[in-house]
Parts: structure tokens; sequence; C-alpha cells
């Protein structure tokens, strides 16, 4: 049943409506109801049929929010409080938006306002009267709790501003919003409340700058049906990742109790990534799951004089995921359904913003709000900006990094909101958390650091919006950081942000990639560490040539693979208890090497998919395994181990084949759960066909089977014998890839660990040149693909052009080298036309 607040058979148009329902506009109605408003009606209007689940309300128009301020005589008024405004002025700014919403809070609603406003709520009681509508889907669990709201329904009461929600201004957080608000007095003082929040400071200060006039905005009041998420989770999702613009991956946050905490960044989230496109298609492609401390929940404060109140969260419940995996991937399919749905309607791809709950009382998912995300989505594409810290220095603190830029300058630590007059444009602020109050001050700043919030915080929303680096959720940094001190803030260095002591030099790098040079000669690119890897999609490469997955074992698993294997057999307890604490939540131990690999490999793979990324199975040398947490147990000690046990005579070895299937495990979970199959394994250091043939089988026992779902699988070559057999070993796979550091050594015969012999180290040298030749002739010979991603030609380009006259298929360069590479193979190619 639609319930309305006006007479569609009356002569009372739409536009002259006190109250319209949710199912009664839709995303052009911004002008009627504002852009939160808005959306939610188009919601519920056009995606309830493909299983997208918003909670019912109603909306008081911007009709009626002109028609109070003219019964009122408010807007003379107002125009003359703000005929002197001074944004940059905080006192002025303070004391001119204080005096206008004293003014809109002591003048009351009109009668007939208050009458359709109380009609309305009373009306939205009785839809969602507990009886009627949730009968047997309540859980027992909290059955008690929502049958109190039997007459009264609780309902969130949020400001919606005919200016907000647009791709180019988001207005996020500028007026207010109130939870767990019941009874009709309860949703009048709200609406109120809200009606005065077109004039807090920040929203003053964001529409001065953003170029919109104080009195063409009205505000629409949304008054919306609570979804118990106080007992249960909420959090924020965007269709995009937020700090690189990477298109295919959607970020979502969550955290126990009400959504403001999330909002607000009073809280560190929990974080996952989910991979778009073979979503789509049926996978379950979670590339990551970040554990965040979640220390507190905001519940309903129940017979207390507030409407809600922060409660710790008990400890084991902060060591647990808030979200199963079943419901990350259907927030992640809602969120690619509303990004579909808004990009056709605006004619135009439109990553949303999306705030969603979880209902205590029935399990159920909501999407509560969705509007445009407004920074990465006016980026321009043709432009690839990276900035590089020349210089490391003392880490101060450490967090999650919003953006990938560098700021410095003085640090102001600022612990309330009412001491930001104390702040000078271009410090670097240091505070608990922001809340929208901080904005006048905080376009101003050359860098933001905070102690608590996540990705999708009002800190890192803002910081993203005004172009500024900030590091949130870094726990300690108001004491870390004194005031006055000089600090580098770098967001340049993947998903960890760091603070340093004193101003270090940076440097910025811009490049134009307009008409860039299409070659025959595929340039990929060498990548170690998944967190870059969205980043580095940015850069035309024609794929990943090397993905290691060194960087992956040693930097987020750290334990050797046997000693999670082997956990109940370690000797030293010192190691045990450390991996105890590493594998917390996880029973099976081998899991937890499965799981982060897999995630790792993931988040690579899918940021270059569909191009190929070709993954070298792990290649660490004994003494290098041997660091590894619990390492040294399962390790020989080797007197030259850059020739000894590594590579492919480990992964038959009855003392190391079960951690190569964990790795196996990990690459099949890649390419059939996430449906990542442009993965290419790679094997290392395989010095015979028969030892390739022995890992084949290995790999074949896990379920990775080469030809089987498009299955290919490559060799390094990277030993005289890769070369001098190559025939042989192209009848056993699909591909070579050459290491030019390991041919180097292994054909001038030195050790490259020795500095002594340092010195004879040249890729360029001429018995190097033809080995490399010839191993090019014999695989173009035998139908193989062969390309090269040792060091070699990210460092010489005169080695790079020998390698396009040979006809190589590709080259692998570091990031930096690609650019300028792929410009000088371009122009070699067409000499050779």
């Amino acid at each position: 049943m639609t319930y309305t607040a006006y007479d569609s058979t009356s002569t009372v148009a739409r536009d002259q409506a006190f109250i319209l329902w949710f199912d009664e506009v839709r995303s052009e109605d911004v002008g009627l109801v504002g852009g939160k408003n808005s959306s939610l009606g188009e919601m519920i209007q056009q995606l309830q049929t493909q299983g997208v689940n918003v909670p019912g309300g109603f909306a008081t128009t911007a009709y009626a929010y002109r028609y109070y301020i003219k019964q009122a005589g408010l807007e003379v008024q107002l125009q003359r409080l703000f005929s002197d405004l001074n944004v940059n002025d905080v006192y002025n700014l303070q004391e001119r938006g204080k005096q206008a919403r004293a003014l809109i809070l002591h003048t009351p609603f009109p009668q007939d306002l208050q009458d359709a406003i109380a009609l309305a709520y009373k009306k939205l009681c009785q839809r969602y009267s507990c009886s009627s509508s949730l009968g047997d889907r309540l859980d027992p669990e909290f059955r008690d709790l929502c049958d109190t709201q039997t007459q009264d329904t609780d309902v969130a009461v949020r400001s919606s501003a005919t200016a907000e929600d647009l791709p180019e201004a988001s207005f996020a957080g500028q007026q207010e919003t109130y939870l767990n608000v019941q009874g009709v007095k309860g949703v009048l003082e709200a609406c109120h409340k809200c009606f005065a929040s077109l004039f807090t400071d920040r929203a003053i200060s964001y529409r001065q700058h953003n170029g919109f006039d104080h009195f063409t905005v009205a505000l629409s009041v949304g008054v919306q049906k609570m979804v118990r998420s106080d007992l249960a989770t909420s959090g924020v999702m965007f269709s995009i990742d937020t700090e690189t613009g990477f298109k295919n991956a959607a970020l979502i946050t969550a955290a126990y109790g009400l959504g403001e905490n999330v909002v607000q960044g009073a809280v560190n989230p929990d974080e996952y990534f989910v991979f778009k496109p073979t979503l789509k298609t049926g996978f379950t492609p979670i590339l990551e799951k970040r554990l965040g401390t979640k220390a507190i929940k905001m519940v309903y404060d129940v017979g207390g004089s507030k409407l809600t109140k922060n409660v710790e969260v008990p400890e084991p419940e902060r060591q647990k995921f808030c979200l199963s995996d079943a419901e990350i991937l259907k927030l992640g399919k809602w969120a690619i359904i509303i990004e579909d749905h808004y990009s056709q309607v605006r004619g135009q791809y439109t990553p949303m913003d999306i705030e969603w709950a979880k209902d205590g009382c029935t399990g159920e998912l909501f999407i509560v709000q969705a509007r445009p995300e407004t920074v990465q989505s006016q980026k321009a594409d043709n432009v690839l900006e990276s900035y590089e810290l020349k210089e490391k220095g003392k880490v101060l603190a450490t967090g999650r990094s919003v953006g990938a830029a560098i700021g410095q300058g003085k640090a102001r630590v600022i612990h309330n909101v009412s001491n930001i007059n104390q702040f000078k444009a271009g410090e670097v602020l240091v505070t608990n958390r922001t809340d929208p109050d901080w904005e006048p001050i905080m376009k101003q700043a050359s860098a933001i650091v905070t102690n608590q919030g996540g990705r999708t915080c009002h800190a890192a929303i803002i910081a993203r919006e005004m172009g500024i680096p900030a590091i949130v959720g870094c726990g300690d940094a108001t004491e870390a950081i004194h005031n006055g001190q000089e600090v580098t803030v770098s967001c340049s260095e993947g998903e960890e942000g760091l603070v340093y002591e004193g101003l270090l030099p940076f440097e910025v790098h811009q490049t134009k990639l307009d008409n860039l040079p299409k070659t025959r000669t595929q340039i990929l690119m060498n990548i170690g560490n998944p967190e870059q890897a969205f980043t580095l999609a940015g850069i035309p490469a024609d794929g990943v040539g090397l993905a290691r997955l060194e960087f992956i074992i040693a930097n987020h698993i750290k334990a050797h693979p046997m000693a999670l294997i082997k956990f109940d057999q370690l000797e030293d307890e010192a190691v045990k208890a450390e991996i105890e604490q590493l594998t917390l939540g996880y029973t099976h131990k081998p899991d937890f090497f499965v799981d982060k690999l897999a995630r790792g490999i993931g988040m690579i793979a899918a940021a270059f998919y569909p191009k190929p990324v070709v993954v070298r199975m792990s290649d660490f040398k004994s003494n290098e395994y041997a660091n590894l947490l619990g390492g040294r147990q399962f390790e020989p000690k080797e007197e030259n181990p850059m020739i000894g046990w590594r590579g492919a005579s480990r992964y038959y070895d009855p003392n190391y084949r079960e951690a190569y299937a964990l790795e196996c495990k990990a690459l099949k979970r890649v390419r059939d759960d996430m449906g990542l199959t442009n993965v290419i394994p790679m094997v290392p250091f395989c010095r015979t066909p028969d030892e390739g043939r022995h890992v084949l089988a290995e790999m074949g026992k896990q379920g990775l089977k080469r030809g089987v779902n498009g299955l290919q699988v490559y060799v390094m070559c990277e030993l005289p014998s890769n070369v001098i057999l190559a025939d042989q070993f192209a009848e056993v796979f699909d591909g070579f890839s050459i290491g030019s550091n390991d041919l180097t050594q292994l054909t001038l015969g030195l050790d490259r660990d020795s500095a002594l012999v340092a010195h004879l180290f040249d890729e360029r040298d001429e018995g190097v040149k033809r080995m490399v030749a010839q191993a090019i002739a014999t695989a173009k010979a035998k139908g193989r693909k062969i390309g090269i991603c040792g060091q070699a030609p990210s460092d010489y380009p005169e080695f790079a052009q020998f390698l396009v006259e040979l006809g190589i298929d590709s080259m692998s360069l570091n990031p930096d080298s690609v650019l300028k590479t792929l410009l000088m193979v371009a122009e070699v190619e067409k000499t050779q036309a």
C-alpha cells in the first residue's frame, strides 16, 4: 500500500506538497526532496525487484522548507545576518552559524506543517508495526528487543539538501542525522534540528567554497525506518577503489552497531575488497579481508536520556570479521547493481558511495543511502600522477593511507574542535578523528593524520575530495607526533601510510597517456607488492610478466609454510606463540597461508584482468626461508644457497612437497573460485625437463592440470641448461621467461651476492647475449612464447633494443621503466618495419 501526503486528484501539485513518500520520488526529484531522499526513492522503485533491500519512509519537501522560511519571515533576517560573512575567519563563521541556527530553532513550524509530518509518521508506524511486518522473521535472540516497537516505530531522521550528492560535490555530512527517534514529538524536534543544520558552520563554509548560494539551497528531511544494526553490523561501501580509482573493485567497510561510527571515523572498521567482473559471472572473488579493531559500537540508549550511546565491543568479537563471506558477496553484488543503474540513469559511468546496515532482528541486509562518488570519478583519465619519496627517515606513526600523494609541514596537534582556531594554513592536522565541524580548517591543511577511522570515514572522504593526503587509524598519532614538529606524510608507498620525522625530499611525476604507441612486443610489468597493484594498473602495460610470491610470503604471511603444517611439532615456544597470534581465527594453520597467498595473488591478477599475469612460484633460497617464523627448524644450512635447494627442486621433495601444495591450493582458488583465469603459474630454477615433469605432477595432484580450464604453465629460462635444452623444455611447458640475473650469474660463473666479483656482473656481456639469442631462437622454432622478466631491460635501454631486434615476444619491466621503454621499443620496431 502507498501512503501519500497529498490528494493526487486535487489541484495540489507534487511540488507544493509538504510530504512525499520515498516510493513516490525518483532520482530526478533532487529539487523536490534533495539528493539523499530522491536516491532512496529511485532505489525503492527501480532496484527492489533486483533484490536490493531499502527501508521505506517519507520526506518533507523543499517546498515545506521554503514555506516555513517564508511564513516565519526568516529569509530577510538570514540575509542580513550573512551580509558580512567571512568563511575564512573562523570566529566570524562560528558566530554567524550559531546565530542562524538559533534563529531557526526558536521559530516554530506552522501548524499545518506539523500536522503533515505527524500524520505521515503515524502512517509509517502502521506500515512497520512488528506484528504485521516482521512475524516469524525475528531472530529469537533479539525478539524481546524488537517486539517493544509495536506503537511508535524507531526512525532515522536525515537531512537531504537540494544541492547534495552531486557527482562534483558530495556535501557529505554537512547537515545533521538523528538515529533511534521515536514518537511524533521526537520526529518533529529532529526535523526542526535538521532544518537548522542547513546552517552548520561546515555547511556554510562548504557551500561558499563550492559556489552554492545559501538562499537557493533548500532542505528536505528524510524520515526512514531504522534498521536495527545496533544489534548487528553496518558500514560504508564504494563501487570503486577510493584511493586509486580502480573501477573493477568494490571496497566494503564494516563495524558493529549503528553506522555513524564508521562514517565519523570513531572506529577502525574491517575492510573487504571484491572483484566486480567475475562476481557478475558467478564467482566468489573476495580479494582482501582486513581485520579492524572495532573497539566500540553505537547502540540504542534504551530508557536513557540520549537516543544512542557507545559501548565497548568484547575482545573476542573484535578478533572476528563482522561479516560472513556470503554477506560480503551480497553487498558486492548490490554495489554492482546500484552502480550499473545510476550509470544508466546518468548516461555515463557513475561510481557510487553507499551506506548499508544489517538488521539484527531479522538478519537482513539493507541499503540506507547511496550517492555518486565525487573524487575519483572527476579525475582525468589521460594523466598519470605519481609521488616519489627520495629519502626515508624515522617513522613516527603508521596507518591506512588515503590518496597516493605526499604532504609535509609543521604538525598541529588539536584534540578538540573548539581549538581549531589555533590551526595555521599549510600545517599538518593531527587529531583523534574529524567530523564535519573540522572542515573549515581541513581544506587549509597540507596533510591530515588521525588516530581513528578507516578509508571510508569522514577524514578520508574529505581529504580525497580536497586532494590532501591523509593517514587514518594510526592509533597513537596524537602522542607520537609533537606539536610544531616538522613531518612528512607519505601515502605513496602502498596501503600503509607513514609519518616521517622531518621534511624529506620528494618528487611529483606527471605523465600524459594520450596517443601512446602500440607495440608488437608486449610491454609487461614486474610486481611484488599486492597493495600497489591497483595503483600500478593505471600504467599502460599489457599485463604482468613477473608477480613475485616472496613479498606476499615475507610481509603478509611471515611464517614458514612447514611451521604452519607442523605447528604442533614446533620446538621453539616463543615462535609458536608468535604464530598463534599471527593466525588468530584459524584452527587449521595452513589455511592461513592459503588465504593470504590467494588474496595477494588475487589482488595483482584482478588489477590487470583480463590481461595475462605470470605468477612465479616461490623462489626463496634456504637461508631466506630460514628467516621466516619457524623456518630454522625446517631448513638446511647450505654453503651456497644461491645454487642449492631452491625453486623446482623443492616442490617435489618429500621435505617440502606439503608446503608447495599450499601454493598450488592458493593458485587454484584464484583461478577456480575467484574466476581469475588470467593467472599463469611459472616454475623457477628448473634444472632438467624431468624435474619440470615432477613439478607438473605435484600441481596436478592439487587440481592444477596443464591445459584444463585454459591453464598454461611457464618456466624460467635462467640456467644454461634451460637454453641448451630449450627444445626439450618446450615439450614440458607452454612458455619461457628469461631471468637475466641468474642467467648472467651462471653463464659467467659468479656469485651475484659476492661483492668481490660484482664488477664482473653485466647482462650485456657477449656470452650472456648469445645465450639469450639462442633461447629466443629455439622457443620461436618450437612455437612457444618467450619473454624476459629480469632487470636488464629496465636498466639498459640498449639491452632492450637488442631484445626487440631478436623478436622477443614480451619484456617485463620495473614500473618506473615501462613508459620510457615502451616509447623506445616503438621506435625500434618502426625501423624494422
